[in-house]
């Protein structure tokens, strides 16, 4: 995983020892399944940096509450202050120490549930932990990513610049999605949800959006190489898709 700047070291480390203590969980293991942009980046699909935490959540409801205990206790262990979490989603905000007030000290815990049926996991080893995770597949990892830049914005009215840039990496590496999941979660066939993934990212995506989301996460140089380029290569790449599925 890229660290872009020295102070953004301690969150890694401590993104580290969050992950670590869950891996080694004999729940928290079993029922969270990791994914996400840490999840990428720490297995060598993705060269950025990631500041949050992503599970799928795989227990029924009536387990729900167990899961949570075990964060909590695994929170508390470590020294990490819960800063705020959802009434609504399994979703938490844990705070570790910094000495500068003014530095990034916050961890957001997400977990998504109910996950799609057909999204598909594997053990693997996860090198900069030395441990074994169950994580989403390469291929399941690719279709939700897809997915997400439009749900994110009808969910909650939101653009992530970094959805577009995992997008743009994704298909410049010719890496596989599992269409099983985009029918499950757009209900659409494929040439009809590219098509308007390609509309969304010519009428929503701007370089000042780009650029406020994604310039904390690349090495300075990297990111300006990237921001001017980014939206018009990716919309080639996903043109190029359409012409396969269709």
């Amino acid at each position: 995983m890229l660290i872009p700047r020295k102070e953004d070291a301690l969150h890694k480390a401590w993104l580290l020892r969050l992950l670590t203590a869950i891996c080694e969980h004999p729940l928290l293991s079993r029922k969270l399944g990791f994914k996400g942009g840490t999840m990428a980046a720490l297995r060598g699909f993705l060269d950025r940096f990631s500041v949050d935490l992503d599970f799928d959540l795989l227990a029924e409801k009536k387990d729900q509450p167990k899961i949570h205990a075990a964060l909590e206790t695994i929170f508390k262990d470590l020294g990490l202050a819960i800063k705020d979490q959802s009434a609504n989603i399994p979703q938490y905000f844990v705070k570790y120490p910094v000495k500068n007030s003014g530095s990034r000290n916050t961890i957001k815990v997400d977990m998504w549930f109910p996950a799609p049926k057909t999204n598909q996991y594997e053990m693997t080893l996860v090198p900069e932990l030395d441990r074994v995770m169950q994580c989403q597949t390469l291929e399941t990892m690719v279709a939700n990513k897809l997915v997400a830049l439009m749900a994110r914005h009808e969910k909650n009215r939101k653009i992530a610049g970094r959805d577009l840039f995992d997008i743009h990496h994704f298909l410049l590496q010719g890496y596989p999605y599992r269409a099983e999941i985009i029918l499950e979660l757009r209900k659409e066939p494929l040439p009809s949800f590219f098509k308007k993934l390609i509309h969304f990212v010519e009428t929503h995506v701007t370089n000042t959006l780009i650029d406020q989301d994604l310039n904390p996460l690349l090495p300075a140089d990297e990111f300006r190489k990237i921001r001017k380029i980014l939206k018009q290569e990716t919309l080639q790449l996903l043109k190029d898709e359409l012409k396969r599925v269709e």
